[in-house]
């Protein structure tokens, strides 16, 4: 049974059990849909029905910003641990490297993704990258073609919230692959394009805080996360 926080149910995982799942589902067939919301994807979900759905059905969503923490536990409901989807990634390729799993990685600017491979193949050897693709394409035959001869087992599809879970939803099963993760700007990281935040951030979940001071101009939408946390409150105080 899934914890709901703010009407997104979370699996209440720990990062090791995360893996575990996606590892048995890229064992049956698929689609598979793994998805991982943080407090500005929960509010969309809260504004969109569609997506709001799409997230109700998937195979495993699971906590990605230190926000879905304190809601669920302003919530009464807490989850076990934060979950970040560049940390589930990553674990993830670790663990099906020299597997012959084959992941594709879908998403960002041209050249972003090649140059993700390449870093990953280097960190993880035994990695196989079947195949690349950027985020700027106008029709999905061609992309769900590519992935489809391509053999991939597993699809890592960064396009942002919610285009890459509604692409899933409605290619996902065209595609081939048994397990799509929807990992937002993620392959920006892993070409090195973009900095994460130093462990201490990220131990202390201030990884907001990190981006803020690179990135001033993120302010508006950093500013919703205490109205995300009031939200919570409110609900806790109606028992919803």
């Amino acid at each position: 049974m899934r914890t709901d926080v703010l009407g997104v149910g979370f699996d209440n995982v720990t990062l090791d059990e995360a893996v575990d799942r996606a590892l048995a589902l890229l064992e049956e067939d698929g689609p598979h849909l793994a998805a991982t919301p943080n407090p500005e994807i929960v509010q969309c979900a809260g504004r969109d029905p569609e997506f709001a759905g799409i997230l109700s059905r998937a195979d495993l969503v699971l906590p990605d910003g230190v926000g879905v923490i304190h809601a669920a536990n302003i919530l009464g409901r807490p989850l076990r641990a934060r979950v970040p989807g560049i940390d589930f990634a990553s674990a993830l390729m670790g663990r099906i490297a020299g597997t012959g799993k084959r992941l594709y990685l879908l998403g960002a600017a041209p050249g972003v993704a090649e140059q993700a491979a390449a870093n990953l193949q280097a960190a993880y050897p035994g990695l196989v990258v079947c195949g690349t693709h950027d985020g700027y394409f106008k029709e999905d035959g061609p992309v769900i073609d590519a992935i489809r001869k391509a053999g991939a087992d597993l699809v890592f599809v960064c396009l942002g919230a919610p285009k890459q879970e509604k692409w899933i939803a409605a290619h996902g099963a065209a595609t081939g692959a048994r397990l799509l993760v929807g990992l937002g700007g993620s392959l920006d990281v892993f070409a090195g394009k973009v900095d994460r935040a130093p462990e201490g951030f990220q131990r202390l979940g201030l990884e907001w805080l990190y981006r803020l001071i690179r990135e001033p101009s993120r302010i508006g939408r950093m500013a919703k996360l205490p109205l995300f946390l009031v939200s919570a409150a409110g609900a806790r105080l109606r028992g919803s």
